[in-house]
């Protein structure tokens, strides 16, 4: 029997964060739920949006209230976490249950309730905390639609609600300031010397130092703060008061850091005995909110009258004795009069009898206090129809009495003929929806977050067979995949957040068990969401159809590229031989070492050219070794050169302190010159190729952005070059299996695809920057590997170092004669015994003899037992026994980079002589 943690019906809870992995480990067989497989889809449903909220949420289920929670909600449970989940939501909170339980008792009922900054009292570390909180509590349904619990959305507000108190209490006090002194500063001025002594507050008001200003400074050190336009009829003022003796009052400006404020300075000057002035003294007020206010009203008023007149609508004040107090230029069209004709005019002097009995019981409801709106015909001058709508809106003074009423008059004519019309459209396009709704193919219906269906068109029943009650009476996840139910929970998530969501495809299950593919598209509105969906399981069998043969013509071009280059290398090894033929029947033997070499070069490159298509097809098994890319690449810059044109200029930047990459070096040699090839080929008329490393780190963020990623310390080898580049569909497409962008028969087009599969195949990954006309980059990320560099070995060739000296016998299993034949013949030539098999069944039963056998050579494709069941079978006969894989394809998860038991070691065809001596003997010796 499947797990809860195996069941794919609980993925979910797997992803949902610290407190999903906690309800899955939970043991919940003691509890009213019972294990976690019998748990109700609807239970479910909510828990995963929950989970997959980022804001916190809280559920209570089930008669008992068991509590869950998602991940945000921890921090508002404080150290109550350790003992929450399952536990009795009224238990759980029983120091608030006074506060919050009549609310839960609410929602519990049926009804939606919303809490905004209630004050608490919490206990979260273990002391009193005054708090407050914005919460809402919803009630959740069980399967069968019945209130199962509530589910709580909260957040806390304690923050907000003490900063808004500090800035009231601030306020307070500055109000309190102003009226006990109204910003009022005090000083005294000594003509004859010259000397203001003022208050603190009136120092700082005009910039002066308060402790200069108590010892006293020169009048003129207090001018520097007044405005230049306002200082000299400050002055005049306050010579006019020193020549006569009299009062000095002005309103004036001052400059301050925080801006201009208005002052109003009032003041005495005191002739002495000799008529001369002796002392002013004087008081000064901060009348910058009232300047500010009066400027304000008469800008608004001024702003008020332009806007009115600018309306076409007519906009008046109507006294209670039915007299106009305020009209806008609007009345003169309307009224075809003058503006001076109707302010002061009653309204009985504008219009005709009949026009204000129809409007009386109007006046006499707005002035009773009552706002009014009606419509009604008022036709033009020239007679032209016209409806006017029509709305008396009460003014009250301070005491609440109504003192008139405004009245506001808009020509309603175009906007009725509209709503007409637009009434006559709506009844149209109502039936047309009506029609689409019955009669289209596609799913369209309305849901809700709680899982239900609301409702539904007739296509459902039609395509799925469910009846229309059937499909409302269960949580739309009855008919969904199981398979798709984690999915179909995100959605539902973005959907609770308000996203739009297009294109979403599950499997929707019909009454009789089919499953449908449908694509989705879903709207939300609330706690509703609208949804369209197409049934699309026909058009993914056409697309898979049509990939198909799209795959099978681009194997078809695949096959004329590479039969192209192995006629050319067969051409070279053929030829190379029959020449070889012919000078010995000739007794011509001088140039036999000259065919060898060029048939060994052909058969060198037809080697290479399989090794590239194995890689290709991700079916090549690595040899990888921990490899230093800048020795690598410094010892590559000789041939990098040779293969580039005189007008390509090549720089190699390696970085210093490269760290190690554990890969297969021919393989990424292979890389780079393929890479250097494909750069000359884009620079028919030269340029630069830069060859980089350095150390690199791939973070989250770059994996969430490419998936098939893994997050850590990767080297980079980054190939640069000035070329033709690649647009972006090119570019799209260039580590595609399949696609070259050579015509057929110039080659395979494989350069890109071994490098990508060898990238993969590494652990590490590929990517290319390219821009027409300004050219391509590159970059191959190999793993960082911690361990040493391998140390360079010398192996010898065939020599007698390497001849058998014990008399070891080895047992060749190979069904192919001219590759048995060679094996045979280099063991003869070394000194070792032989035993020969033509395939598994054969090879196995010579195992099962009581010959000796020091080590079985053995190919990995063989008739009756391939190579890896042989070896496994040899060695319940043989433990132990020593095996040696030869294969020229082989699946690299059986073969590759660890795959290995202890005792065996594989090669690739073709091999080198000496590699397959050097192997044998080093293999036997262990």
């Amino acid at each position: 029997m499947t797990s809860a943690h195996e069941d794919p019906r609980f993925r979910f809870l797997a992803e949902g964060g610290e407190t999903g992995r906690e309800i899955l480990a939970k043991d919940w067989r003691g509890s009213s739920l019972g294990p976690l497989a019998g748990w109700p889809v609807a239970l479910r449903t909510t828990l995963a949006t929950m989970l997959a909220c980022p804001v916190a949420m809280f559920l209570a289920w089930g008669p008992d209230l068991l509590s869950f929670y998602n991940d945000p909600y921890r921090e508002v449970l404080g150290d109550r976490v350790a003992r929450t989940l399952g536990t009795r939501f009224p238990e759980l909170w029983a120091d608030l249950w006074q506060d919050i339980g009549p609310l839960c008792d609410r929602a519990l009922s049926g009804e939606s309730v919303s809490v905004h900054d209630l004050p608490l009292t919490m206990y979260r570390q273990g002391r009193p905390e005054q708090t407050w909180w914005t919460f809402s509590y919803s009630p959740v349904h069980d399967d069968s639609g019945a209130i199962a619990g509530m589910i709580c959305i909260t957040r806390e507000t304690t923050a907000q609600v003490l900063a808004e108190r500090a800035r009231e209490e601030s306020r307070n006090r500055l109000e309190l300031a102003l009226s006990a002194g109204d910003g009022i500063g005090t000083w005294d001025w000594d003509v004859a010397a010259d000397r203001v002594t003022a208050d603190a507050r009136f120092a700082r008001l005009y910039g002066v130092d308060p402790d200069r200003a108590a010892a006293g400074a020169p009048i003129a050190a207090f001018f520097g703060g007044i405005h230049p336009d306002d200082l000299p009829g400050m002055q005049e003022r306050i010579a006019t008061a020193m020549r006569t003796g009299g009062e000095f009052s002005a309103e004036y400006r001052l400059i301050h850091d925080d801006g201009v404020r208005w002052v109003a300075a009032q003041g005495q000057c005191v002739l002495d005995a000799e008529g001369r002035p002796g002392r002013f003294p004087g008081v000064t007020f901060d009348i910058t909110e009232r300047r500010t206010a009066e400027e304000a009203l008469r800008a608004a008023a001024q702003e008020l009258r332009l806007v009115a007149d600018a309306l076409p609508s007519l906009i008046a004040f109507i006294d209670p004795t039915l007299t106009y107090r305020f009209a806008n230029a609007a009345y003169e069209t309307w009224f075809s009069r003058p503006l001076s004709d109707v302010i002061g005019r009653t309204v009985r002097d504008l219009i005709d009898e009949d026009g204000f009995a129809r409007r009386q019981p109007a006046f006499a409801a707005a002035l009773a206090g009552e706002e009014i709106r009606f419509e009604m015909p008022w036709p033009h001058a020239d007679g032209r129809e016209r409806v006017a709508d029509i709305r008396y809106i009460p003014r009250r003074d301070r005491d609440g009495a109504v003192d008139g009423f405004y009245a506001f008059v808009q020509d309603v004519t175009d906007r009725t003929r509209i709503e007409a019309a637009l009434t006559r459209e709506v009844e149209s396009r109502t039936r047309e929806r009506n029609r689409l709704w019955e009669t289209t193919t596609d799913l369209m219906g309305t849901a809700g977050l709680d899982g239900y269906l609301k409702a539904v068109n007739p296509a459902w029943t039609r395509a799925l067979g469910w009846s229309q009650d059937e499909l409302l009476a269960e949580p739309f996840a009855a008919i969904i995949d199981t398979d798709d139910h984690a999915e179909t929970a995100e959605i539902l998530a973005r959907l609770a957040r308000g996203e739009t969501v297009d294109g979403f495809v599950d499997h929707v299950i019909r009454k009789d068990g089919e499953r449908l593919t449908v694509s989705w598209n879903a709207v939300p509105e609330g706690d509703l969401f609208y949804i369209v969906g197409r049934d699309i399981t026909e058009q993914r069998a056409v697309e898979e159809l049509l990939r198909q043969a799209q795959k099978m013509e681009a194997v078809g071009q695949l096959t004329g590229g590479i039969a192209h280059d192995f006629n050319n290398l067969l051409t070279g090894i053929v030829g190379s031989l029959d020449l070889m033929q012919t000078r010995i029947k000739q007794g011509r033997t001088e140039q036999i070492g000259k065919y060898a070499t060029a048939a060994l070069s052909s058969a060198n490159r037809a080697a290479a050219l399989t090794h590239r298509l194995l890689a290709f097809a991700r079916r090549q098994p690595l040899e990888p070794k921990p490899t230093d890319a800048n020795g690598l690449i410094a010892g590559m810059e000789d041939m990098l050169r040779r293969t580039l044109t005189e007008q390509v200029n090549l720089e190699i930047v390696t970085a210093g302190g490269l760290w190690l990459t554990l890969c297969d070096p021919h393989q990424l040699e292979n890389a780079l010159l393929n890479l250097a090839i494909n750069a000359r080929d884009a620079m028919p008329d030269g340029g630069r190729l830069v060859v980089e490393t350095c150390n690199t780190h791939l973070d989250r963020a770059y994996a969430r952005l490419h998936p098939e990623v893994e997050p850590g310390q990767y080297i980079c080898v980054c190939v640069t070059d000035t070329g033709t580049g690649m647009p972006p569909d090119v570019v799209a497409k260039a580590f595609d299996p399949f696609f070259t962008t050579k015509p057929l028969g110039q080659g395979t087009g494989l350069g890109l695809s071994m490098i990508y599969g060898f990238a993969k195949q590494s652990e590490g990954h590929a990517k290319i920057y390219s821009e027409v006309g300004s050219g391509t980059t590159i970059k191959i990320y190999l793993p960082r590997y911690r361990g040493e560099a391998a140390a360079e070995g010398t192996g010898p060739g065939i020599a007698a170092a390497l001849r058998a000296e014990r008399g070891e016998t080895v047992l060749v299993v190979e069904d192919d004669p001219v590759v048995r034949d060679l094996i045979v013949e280099v063991l003869a030539e070394l000194g070792y015994a032989a035993l020969e098999a033509s395939d598994g069944p054969t090879g196995l039963r010579m195992v099962e003899s009581r010959a000796r056998i020091d080590l079985m050579v053995s190919d990995v494709g063989l008739p009756g037992l391939n190579g890896r069941q042989l070896a496994d079978r040899a060695r319940l006969v043989r433990p132990g026994l020593k095996v040696l894989f030869i294969t020229g394809y082989a699946e690299n998860a059986i073969f590759g980079n660890g795959g290995l038991d202890p005792g065996m070691q594989m090669i690739t065809k073709p091999f080198p002589v000496e590699v397959l001596a050097s192997r044998i003997r080093e293999i036997i010796e262990g």
